[in-house]
């Protein structure tokens, strides 16, 4: 994982998700997980509560309003990932395009 020298990194519940899958499906071996493992301990896991979820369901209806591509649902998981960073205040470290124009999103 990346470091950014001076700063907490925090990651999206669904972030932690999908590289815990990309592990199992590239058939990592022990010593190669136990690195993720300890990458992700060195971070924030931002927890889900139902503040966070109304946060959520706020940013997507924004996207659908302003017609932006995370209100679709093929953009699930960057719509969780957005949502995290609005709902902690954080900036969202990225180079994705679809993050481009979020409502209130701040990119780094």
């Amino acid at each position: 994982m990346a470091s950014l020298p001076g700063n907490q990194l925090f990651l999206a519940a669904v972030t932690v998700a999908e590289l815990r899958y990309g592990a199992l499906i590239a058939d990592w071996g022990p010593p190669r997980r136990d690195r993720l493992e300890g990458a992700i301990a060195a971070t924030t896991v931002v927890p889900v509560t139902d503040r966070f979820l109304t946060a959520m369901a706020e940013l997507r209806a924004a996207c659908r309003r302003v017609g932006h591509p995370l209100a679709d649902s093929s953009h699930g998981n960057d719509l969780w990932i957005a949502a995290t960073a609005l709902h902690i205040g954080a900036a969202l470290v990225t180079a994705d395009g679809v993050f481009s124009d979020v409502p209130g999103l701040t990119l780094t």
